[in-house]
C-alpha cells in the first residue's frame, strides 16, 4: 500500500500542505520548478550532469562532506532548506525504536504497526479489530483507553504498563489522529492506493509505546531500598520500646505504638513505664522531633537514660532537667518532647512535670474528663530552664492517658481542636487499658495508612471491692517520743503483720526489718517521723518516713562498731530496698518482702 497517500494528518497538517501548493504555484510562474516536481524525482535515476541528485533537498540524496555534491549544493544560493513535510510517514514510523501502532474506527481495526511493534509482539495483520490483532493492549489495560481518546479527541497517556510476561514495562501515549478525506473524480482504479486511502478515512488512533523497563526497575530498586530502610528503622523502633510493660501492683497499664504509614518514615515516639519500689511507679512517654533511623536513635538514647534516671528515685522535674542536659549533648539539632509522671497509691497521686508535651488527661470514675495543669516548660534539648512538678487526683476507679502529638495532630486544624476529640472519645471509653487504647486509636481515624506515628499509654487505679480488696491493705503509726518509738513500732508491726495472717517466718522479718528502719530513723533524722506498713497482691512494703533529707547508704560495719549494720541487715533479708527526698523537705527509707505464692490470696 502507498503509505504516503493515505498517511495520517496531525492537527495542523492540511494548513500546511495548503500553504505549501501556493507556494509551489508561485514558483512555477517564476519558472523555478515546483517541490512536488522535486520530490516525483524520489525512486529515480534523475541526476545532474556530474552524477548527483537533481535536487539535493530530496531525502535520501545528501553526500558527504567535501563531495562534488555538497559543493555543488554549497555555492548554489537560494536552495530550499530541508523540510520534515518532505518525509514518508512511514519511513519515519518505521524507523522509531518505539513500539507504534495505528488504528482506525469504531472497531480500532489495525491500520499499521511498524518494525519495532513487530520485533516486540510480532507481525499483525492489518484491517482486523484491536482487541482479536492487538491482544497485547487488552492485556496492557489499553483498550477502554482507546475508546476514551476516540471519543474525547483528547490525548491520554498510561504509565509504566507491564507487558505480558512481565518481563517489559511501556508508558503508553494514545494520540487522537485524523484521515485524510478523498476527493471526488480521483483515479480510484480497482486494487488502487486510493482504494486503501478511502478505506481508512475517518478517526483514528496513533498507539506510542515507549519502553521504560530500565527506568520501572530503576523505581523498583529504590522502592524496595526505601522499604528495606523503613523496615530496619521500624524494627529499630520497636526494639528500643519495651517489650512487655512492667505490670505495678496498683495499677493495670496498656500501650500501643503505631508507626506512620508506608510513605511516612519512622519518628521517634516512645514510652515506659519503670516500677520504682515502694508501691510508687514511674510512667513516661516522649516525642522525638524528626524522622527516619536517626530519630529512633536518639528516642533509645532517651529512653535508657530515663530508666537510669528514674532509678535515683528523683522527683520529676528533677528528672527531665538530667534529660534536658543529656539531649542537648547527644544531639543539638534534635529536640524532644516528655511527659514524666511518678504514681504513689499511698498518696492517690499522679506526679508530673511536662517538658513542651502534651497534656495528660484523666477520666474520673463518673466520666468527668480533666487536663493535668501547668506546670510545663520547653522540649528537651533547649536548656536554660528549670522545670517544675504538679499533680492530679488519680483514685480509685480513675484512667490516664499519656499520649504523642500524632494521636491528636491534624493539617488545617489546631491541636486544641484535637485534644477536645480526644476528651470527647476518653469520656465514653471503657474497659481495660488495653481496650481503651483501641477505641481511643479508632475514635481518632488512626489507621495503617497514618500520616504520624502513635504512641498512647493508658493506666487505671482500679476500685477493688470484694475478695480483691482483701490483697490490699495499709496501716501507719506516727513515732512520737523518744527512743522508747522503737518498741511501739515492733509491737505495732507484729500485730498488723499477724492480722494479714502472714506466715510466721514472714511476720519475724517484717518485724525485724521494721525495727531496723525505726531505729535508723531515730538515731539519725529528725520529726515528724511515721511507720507505714502496706499490703498488696504481690507483696509486703515496710516505709519509714522523717524530716531530714539525707540518704542513708549501705556499707560494711567493722567489727568494733556498734552501729552501721542496719541498713545492711535490712538489705539481707529483704527483696528490695531503697530510699528517696519527699516533696518539702525529708526522706522515707523502704523495703519489701515477696510474698509466697500461698500468701498470695486471702484465707478462707
Amino acid at each position: 500500500m502507498n503509505f504516503t497517500r493515505w498517511s495520517a494528518r496531525f492537527p495542523g497538517t492540511q494548513r500546511r500542505a495548503a500553504a505549501r501548493s501556493e507556494h509551489a504555484a508561485a514558483q512555477a510562474k517564476r519558472g523555478e520548478g515546483s517541490v512536488p516536481a522535486a520530490r516525483g524525482a524520489v525512486g529515480h535515476s534523475a541526476s545532474g550532469p556530474d552524477g548527483c541528485p537533481a535536487d539535493p533537498t530530496v531525502r535520501g540524496t545528501g553526500s558527504a562532506p567535501g563531495s562534488g555534491c555538497a559543493a555543488a549544493a554549497a555555492e548554489g544560493t537560494g536552495t530550499p532548506a530541508p523540510s520534515l513535510d518532505e518525509l514518508s510517514v512511514r519511513d519515519v514510523l518505521d524507523r522509531l525504536p518505539a513500539l507504534v501502532a495505528l488504528v482506525h474506527g469504531p472497531e480500532h481495526r489495525v491500520a499499521y504497526v511498524n518494525d519495532a511493534y513487530t520485533s516486540g509482539f510480532g507481525a499483525r495483520a492489518p484491517g482486523a479489530p484491536a482487541h482479536l490483532a492487538l491482544p497485547e493492549l487488552g492485556e496492557l489495560g489499553l483498550l477502554p483507553l482507546l475508546d476514551q481518546v476516540q471519543r474525547s479527541g483528547k490525548p491520554r497517556t498510561a504509565k509504566n504498563r507491564t507487558a505480558p510476561g512481565g518481563t517489559s514495562s511501556y508508558t503508553v501515549t494514545c494520540t487522537p489522529i485524523e484521515f485524510p478525506k478523498t476527493s471526488a473524480g480521483s483515479d480510484t482504479g480497482p486494487g488502487s492506493d486510493h482504494e486503501a486511502a478511502e478505506a481508512h478515512t475517518g478517526t483514528g488512533v496513533l498507539i506510542h509505546l515507549a519502553d521504560v523497563t530500565d527506568h520501572a526497575e530503576a523505581v523498583e530498586r529504590l522502592r524496595a531500598s526505601e522499604r528495606r530502610q523503613r523496615e530496619a528503622a521500624v524494627t529499630l523502633q520497636r526494639s528500643l520500646l519495651p517489650q512487655e510493660l512492667e505490670q505495678p501492683d496498683d495499677l493495670r497499664v496498656a500501650a500501643t505504638y503505631q508507626p506512620g504509614g508506608t510513605e511516612a518514615a519512622v519518628g521517634g515516639d516512645w514510652y515506659d513505664v519503670i516500677t520504682l519500689g515502694a508501691g510508687r511507679t514511674a510512667l513516661v512517654i516522649g516525642d522525638v522531633m524528626g524522622r527516619g533511623v536517626r530519630a529512633a536513635a536518639v528516642m533509645g538514647q532517651l529512653r535508657t537514660a530515663v530508666r537510669a534516671y528514674a532509678r535515683l528515685d528523683l522527683p520529676p522535674h528533677e528528672v527531665l532537667q538530667l534529660l534536658d542536659g543529656l539531649a542537648a549533648e547527644i544531639d543539638a539539632s534534635q529536640i524532644a518532647t516528655c511527659v514524666y509522671a511518678v504514681h504513689d497509691p499511698n498518696e492517690g497521686l499522679l506526679a508530673y512535670a511536662s517538658a513542651g508535651h502534651l497534656p495528660i488527661l484523666v477520666r474520673d470514675e463518673d466520666g468527668t474528663v480533666r487536663r493535668a495543669a501547668d506546670p510545663t516548660g520547653p522540649p528537651l534539648g533547649t536548656g536554660g530552664w528549670l522545670h517544675t512538678s504538679g499533680t492530679i487526683a488519680l483514685g480509685p476507679g480513675s484512667t490516664a492517658v499519656l499520649y504523642t502529638d500524632g494521636l491528636v495532630e491534624r493539617r488545617g486544624e489546631d491541636i486544641d481542636e484535637g485534644v477536645g476529640a480526644l476528651e470527647r472519645a476518653l469520656s465514653g471509653a471503657q474497659g481495660t487499658p488495653a481496650v481503651i487504647c483501641d477505641r481511643l486509636m479508632r475514635a481518632l481515624g488512626v489507621d495503617a495508612d497514618h500520616d504520624d506515628d502513635v504512641a498512647v499509654l493508658v493506666l487505671q487505679q482500679p476500685a477493688r471491692t470484694g475478695a480483691d480488696a482483701e490483697l490490699f491493705h495499709n496501716a501507719a503509726l506516727e513515732l512520737l517520743g523518744g527512743v522508747e518509738a522503737a518498741p511501739r513500732a515492733r509491737a505495732f508491726a507484729q500485730g498488723v503483720l499477724a492480722s494479714w495472717r502472714f506466715p510466721v517466718e514472714l511476720c519475724d522479718l517484717g518485724v525485724l526489718a521494721a525495727s531496723e528502719l525505726v531505729a535508723n530513723s531515730l538515731q539519725h533524722g529528725t520529726p515528724p517521723m511515721r511507720l507505714r506498713l502496706r499490703r498488696t497482691d504481690r507483696r509486703l512494703i515496710i516505709e519509714v518516713t522523717d524530716g531530714d533529707d539525707h540518704l542513708p547508704r549501705r556499707r560494711r560495719a567493722e567489727p568494733a562498731d556498734e552501729t552501721g549494720r542496719g541498713i545492711s541487715i535490712v538489705a539481707t533479708i529483704a527483696s528490695a530496698w531503697g530510699s528517696r527526698r519527699t516533696p518539702g523537705g525529708g526522706k522515707a527509707v523502704w523495703c519489701e518482702f515477696a510474698l509466697p505464692d500461698k500468701d498470695k490470696q486471702p484465707d478462707k
